[in-house]
C-alpha cells in the first residue's frame, strides 16, 4: 500500500489537467495553516499553564524553527521522492505534534506541548509547506507567480477557518468558556479535546491531498509555452542551479536577508493578533473590542493574508519580483509608522493598516518561490526553497521575542494600551529597511554557478538529484 506513494506511482497521464493540482496543495496548506491561529487560544494556556506570555509565544517560535529545519533538510528528499509521499509524512507528524501537544495539556507539563505542536507538529509545517510548491511549478512554468500563490495562500487562510472553529470547539468542550468575554479562559480539558479534534481531522483533510496529488510527464509543457521566452524580464534566468551552489551564491543571501525582514516585521503582529486590538482600544483596563470580535479580526487578518498570497504573488508575474519587494517592504514601513503613530484613533484605521500589512507579508512568502525560480532556474527549486526557509525560522523567533518581550517589560495581559506596543512596531521599520536594501542588491547568479545544459530542464528528478549529490 505504501508503493502508492512512490513519486513514480504520481506522473499524470496524457491529457491531465494541471487545474487539478492547486485543490490538492489547498488540501495541505489549509491544515497547516493553523499554526497562524495560536492567538486565538493563547490566553487559555497562560491561565491553564500559569505561566507568561513569552514562555508560550515559545511554542509558536518552536514550530516555525522546525518548519525552516525541516524544509532546509528534507528539501532534497522531497524533490526526489515526489510530493504524494512528502504529503503524507507531513500529514503524520502534524497529526502526533497535535496529539503530542493535547497528552502536555493534560498532564500540564508544558515541555510535552514544545515537543508536541513545536517539534513534531513544526517538521509536519516544514515537509507539508515545500511539499506541492516544486510540483506547481513545473506545472505552471509560464506563470509561476500565480502557481505558487494559489498553494500558498491557503497556508495563510488556514487561520480564517481554524479561528472560529477552535472558538466554537472550546465553547462546546467548556460551556463555561464565553468567546464574548474577555476574561474568560478555556478549562484544561477543552483544549486537550479541542487539540484532539484538530489532529484527527486535520490529517483526514490532507490525505484528500495526499491521494489527489500528480506531477507532470519529464517532456510535458502548457500549450504554446515557450520557454526561450522565459529570460525576456530582468534577473530571470534559463540556466539551472543546484540547491548545493545555490547557498554558496550571494543573490541567495540576500535574498535570505529580504524574506527574513519581511517574516519578522509580519510575523510577531500576527502571533499576537488577537490580544493586540484589544489593547489598542484599551481605556481604564476595559477594551472596547470584544473577545469574539478580536477573534474575527484574527479571521479578517488570514483573509487578507491569504488574498495577499494570490494577488500580489499573480501581480509578480507582470511587474516582475524585485519591485513587488520594493513594494512589500518599502510601503510596509510607511504603514508601520501609521499603525503606531495613529493605529488608535479608530478601530477601522487600524484593521485596515493591519491587513494590508499582512497581505504583503502574505505576498513575500508566494513570491518567493518564483523568485527563486527566476534567480536558479527549476532544477532542483523546492530544495532550495526548503534552505531559503531557514529565514523563517530565524524570524519565528525574533519577531515574537521582539514583541513579547516589549509587552513583558510594559506589564501583564488585559493591562496593555496602544503605547505599550509602539517601540516593537519601530523597531520593525528599522528591520524592513535593512530587506528593501537588501532587495536592491540582488543580482543574476554567476554563469560558474550553472548546471551543465541538458536537453530538457525537468528530466526525472530523481537522476537529476543522485547526479547533484554526487559532483
Amino acid at each position: 500500500m505504501l508503493s502508492a506513494l512512490d513519486r513514480r506511482h504520481t506522473v499524470a497521464p496524457p491529457g491531465y489537467s494541471r487545474w487539478l493540482i492547486p485543490p490538492a496543495a489547498l488540501a495541505i496548506h489549509l491544515c497547516i495553516g493553523q499554526v497562524y491561529a495560536t492567538s486565538v487560544y493563547k490566553n487559555s494556556l497562560i491561565a491553564h499553564f500559569d505561566t507568561g506570555q513569552t514562555a508560550i509565544g515559545v511554542i509558536f517560535s518552536i514550530a516555525i524553527v522546525m518548519l525552516g529545519l525541516s524544509a532546509a533538510v528534507a528539501g532534497t528528499w522531497v524533490e526526489a521522492n515526489g510530493p504524494r509521499k512528502a504529503m503524507f509524512v507531513s500529514a503524520c507528524f502534524w497529526a502526533a505534534g497535535f496529539l503530542v501537544g493535547a497528552l502536555g495539556i493534560a498532564t500540564r507539563q508544558l515541555w510535552l506541548l514544545y515537543l508536541g505542536y513545536g517539534l513534531l507538529g513544526g517538521i509536519g509545517l516544514g515537509i507539508g509547506y515545500i511539499s506541492p510548491v516544486s510540483t506547481l511549478i513545473k506545472w505552471f512554468p509560464d506563470r509561476p507567480g500565480l502557481a505558487t500563490g494559489l498553494a500558498i495562500m491557503g497556508f495563510g487562510g488556514g487561520a480564517m477557518v481554524a479561528s472560529p472553529l477552535s472558538r466554537q470547539l472550546l465553547s462546546y468542550y467548556d460551556p463555561a468558556y464565553d468567546p464574548s468575554n474577555a476574561g474568560s479562559t478555556a478549562s484544561g480539558s477543552a483544549l486537550v479535546w479541542l487539540f484532539v479534534t484538530l489532529g484527527i481531522g486535520y490529517f483526514l483533510i490532507m490525505m484528500f491531498g495526499v491521494f489527489n496529488v500528480r506531477v507532470p510527464a519529464p517532456d510535458w509543457r502548457p500549450a504554446g509555452f515557450d520557454p526561450a521566452r522565459v529570460a525576456a524580464k530582468p534577473l530571470v534566468t534559463t540556466a539551472n542551479v543546484s540547491a548545493a551552489n545555490a547557498v554558496k551564491t550571494r543573490s541567495f543571501w540576500l535574498l535570505w536577508v529580504v524574506l527574513f525582514c519581511n517574516v519578522t516585521a509580519g510575523i510577531g503582529i500576527l502571533e499576537q493578533a488577537s490580544p493586540m486590538i484589544q489593547d489598542f482600544f484599551r481605556d481604564g483596563g476595559t477594551s472596547a473590542v470584544s473577545v469574539a470580535a478580536a477573534g474575527g479580526f484574527v479571521g479578517l487578518l488570514s483573509l487578507f493574508n491569504m488574498a495577499g498570497r494570490f494577488v500580489w504573488s499573480s501581480t509578480s508575474d507582470v511587474i516582475g519580483r524585485r519591485p513587488i519587494y520594493m513594494v512589500y517592504l518599502g510601503v510596509g514601513m510607511v504603514l508601520y509608522v501609521l499603525l503606531a503613530v495613529l493605529g488608535h484613533a479608530a478601530t477601522g484605521l487600524f484593521v485596515l493598516l493591519a491587513c494590508v500589512i499582512l497581505s504583503f507579508y502574505g505576498g513575500g512568502f508566494s513570491t518567493v518561490p518564483a523568485y527563486l525560480r527566476d534567480l536558479f532556474g527549476t532544477f532542483q527549486v523546492g530544495a532550495i526553497h526548503g534552505r531559503l526557509l531557514t529565514a523563517w525560522s530565524a524570524a519565528g523567533v525574533a519577531g515574537p521575542l521582539i514583541v513579547n518581550g516589549f509587552l513583558d517589560a510594559q506589564g501583564k495581559p488585559g493591562t496593555l494600551t496602544a503605547e505599550a506596543y509602539r517601540p516593537a512596531l519601530f523597531t520593525m521599520v528599522g528591520v524592513l529597511a535593512v530587506g528593501f536594501v537588501a532587495n536592491l542588491l540582488i543580482r543574476p547568479v554567476p554563469q560558474r554557478y550553472h548546471e551543465p545544459a541538458v536537453p530538457d530542464e525537468d528530466v526525472n528528478v530523481e537522476a537529476t538529484a543522485e547526479r547533484s549529490g554526487t559532483r
